[in-house]
């Protein structure tokens, strides 16, 4: 148990109170879980420790977390980091959240909402481009630079969010805030170079929200003006992670190295595109440069190539890479060769602007170069490296590494003695509670805390399992399936996610119920088809009685309150393909321990996003519907019982095959 009341938690708790200030806030529902939440930061903050909060739907979590910060940090001095997992819930808890907390507290404060760099624009790029733009983009691109060029004049914000429509990606590239190229030196003085106005802020702010991508890239040291200090990324701060369970798989993207074919093409035809002849190098005349650019495009391709001969690509979309030197590294030298032009170049040019430019080319490649030699040579001890097919159709690829045990590297940077990181998240425990989290990210000494969702989810939801659902590898086993998504659409009138494990899988069902669905005026949306995660949520929310087909992204962060979304349909148990390079070699790791995998990592891993899935439905209080489970392995497997157990305190219905027959 957390000791007694010290003042931070007293004074919270008095925030909270029934009677309190935060009661005669308008629509403010009174809720005990809410309040031992915030109590509970509120003691680990002030006692510098770590805590872990899972706050089922519903909790206010949001609150219960800001209130303590602010007034840890006016208390203390040391400025509050809120890290969430997207932009959106950023923009929700500065517009909607934190407005609310400056009514309640009994002082004032400074936030500052901070997004990545290249989420904003900066003015002496755009300035540039459209000096340079006959040397730069093709006709159509033009017309998109005058667009931003308009947009610029009349934006408050400054970023992406404010653009009804996004810009062109290669446009936006040439304009948008870079390191090395937007600095406080070059754009400090500009007031509408609104990265540089943020950065300014942070020095006076109390509060800064950022998310977990630019955290990790800070804590990295990726930005050269935000260096590391005592502390996490200021000499005396705290963070506070909501969306917490994106924790992991942001962390070790950012501990580890990934190289993009892609990614690599992208960035050198920004410097020379061959077949349209524009670009930096063009608009700087250098021949020479095109020419090597040309070369290294060339290379790039041959090296590739020569990548996918070596990885033997089969089923999947992923191979790992178990000894050094795959292929010869025959990118090294163009690479550097490029880089070195470049920067002889900047040294020759007086336009400080096209110094900056070039020089961050010039480190690009530096890096580009720096991780091809440790994937080739594999350099990183503990690490696991593979090759991934990526893109809609599968044909570029990325080379990656990642810490196989990323709680050994987390355990010191973030959870380390004297310091408070505080994680929250509607879903953090498996079937052993907290403590699995706990471990995957080496927060041992964290506290922790588990709060039920205060929604009556007796009265708003019910579980349907049909008892006789084939095995999946069963012959029969998409044709039951069809049968019984069918089936539960039909008793919900549409207004269903349907959420499967497999896209091969997702496709042959939508081939084959398509036109039932269109029967009955049931838009059939899908993820994969072309259009957009947020499109497809629009057109979803829009159409209320739609049915979406989705994958991965779908089974968390997405949030459909009210009727629109009425039904949600597991089609599988979603454990982790265990042929992926990094599970696989984390369940090596386990194996070499003599533990058991299953147990120990898939089954938890599954059970996480089980709740994830199931916690699409319930999002406010006034919502109803059902959840549909057609797994087999509910019934037939031990194991079964763990995720029913996870499920929330609701009805379940046990169905016979005979309604379908």
């Amino acid at each position: 148990m957390i000791a007694p009341l010290n003042p931070l938690e007293a004074r919270v708790r008095a925030l909270f109170a029934e009677s309190g200030p935060l009661a005669r806030a308008k629509n403010y529902e009174h809720r005990p879980q809410q309040v031992e939440m915030a109590a509970q930061v509120a003691h680990c903050l002030a006692a510098e420790q770590h805590l872990l909060v899972e706050a089922g739907t519903g909790v206010g979590k949001s609150l219960a977390y800001l209130l303590p910060a602010l007034c840890h940090a006016e208390e203390s001095g040391k400025k509050a980091l809120v890290s969430t997992y997207t932009i959106n819930l950023q923009e929700q808890l500065f517009y909607k959240d934190i407005p609310l907390a400056a009514k309640t507290l009994p002082f004032e404060f400074n936030a500052v909402l901070l997004k990545g760099r290249q989420n904003y624009i900066c003015p002496s790029r755009l300035k540039r481009a459209r000096a340079q733009a006959g040397d730069l983009f093709v006709s159509s691109e033009m017309v998109e630079l005058e667009r931003v060029w308009e947009w610029l004049q009349t934006t408050e914000d400054g970023t992406l969010s404010d653009f009804d429509e996004m810009p062109d990606r290669k446009v936006w590239s040439q304009v948008c805030s870079e390191p090395h190229v937007c600095t406080s030196k070059s754009c400090g003085h500009d007031p509408k170079c609104f990265y540089q106005q943020a950065r300014k802020k942070l020095i006076e702010a109390n509060l800064v929200v950022m998310n977990h991508t630019l955290f990790f890239s800070y804590m990295g040291g990726v930005d050269e003006e935000m260096e590391v200090q005592d502390g996490f990324l200021f000499p005396e701060d705290f963070v506070i992670f909501d969306e917490a369970h994106r924790l992991e798989n942001v962390a070790a993207r950012h501990i580890g190295l990934s190289v993009s074919s892609s990614a690599l093409r992208y960035q050198l035809q920004r410097l020379y595109h061959p077949t349209t002849r524009k670009g930096l190098l063009s608009a700087l005349r250098q021949g020479e440069l095109q020419t090597e650019v040309v070369h290294l495009l060339d290379e790039m391709d041959s090296f590739f190539g020569q990548v996918r001969e070596a990885c033997k690509f089969g089923q999947g979309q992923e191979v790992r890479v178990r000894e050094p030197e795959l292929v010869e590294d025959t990118m090294g030298l163009p690479l550097m060769k490029l880089r070195q032009g470049l920067m002889d170049t900047a040294s020759e040019t007086d336009d400080e602007t096209t110094q900056l430019e070039l020089r961050d080319m010039g480190r690009r490649l530096g890096e580009y170069r720096g991780a091809l030699k440790t994937f080739l040579a594999q350099e990183e001890e503990g690490y696991v490296y593979w090759v991934e097919r990526v893109g809609r159709d599968f044909t570029n690829l990325q080379l990656q590494a990642a810490p196989i045990d990323l709680a050994e590297v987390l355990r010191q940077t973030l959870f380390r003695p004297g310091r408070s990181a505080v994680l929250t998240s509607a879903t953090l425990s498996a079937g052993s509670g907290l403590k699995y989290v706990q471990k995957q990210l080496g927060a041992e000494a964290a506290e922790i805390l588990e709060l039920d969702s205060p929604f009556d989810y007796a009265q708003q939801m019910k579980v349907y399992i049909p008892r006789a659902m084939p095995d999946p590898r069963s012959e029969n086993y998409e044709e039951v399936l069809a049968r019984w998504v069918d089936y539960f659409v039909r008793a919900s009138q549409g207004g269903a996610f349907v959420l499967f494990t497999s896209y091969g899988a997702m496709r042959r069902l939508a081939e084959q119920l398509q036109k039932s669905f269109e029967d009955h005026g049931w838009p059939l949306l899908m993820q994969g088809g072309g259009s957009s995660r947020v499109r497809l949520l629009n057109e979803f929310k829009k159409s209320g009685n739609a049915v979406l087909f989705g994958t991965d992204s779908f089974w968390q962060g997405v949030d459909v309150p009210g009727q629109a979304l009425r039904n949600v349909i597991i089609t599988k148990l979603p454990f982790a393909v265990p042929d992926h390079p990094l599970t696989e070699a984390k369940m090596d790791l386990i194996r070499e321990r003599n533990g058991d995998p299953f147990r120990e990592y898939s089954l938890p891993e599954a059970i996480l996003r089980f709740r994830q899935g199931v916690g699409r439905l319930i999002r406010t209080g006034s919502d109803q519907g059902q959840v549909v489970l057609l797994d087999s392995r509910l019934m037939s497997k031990s194991y079964g019982k763990y995720f029913i157990a996870k499920l929330p305190d609701c009805p379940v219905e046990y169905v016979d095959d005979t309604e379908l027959f």
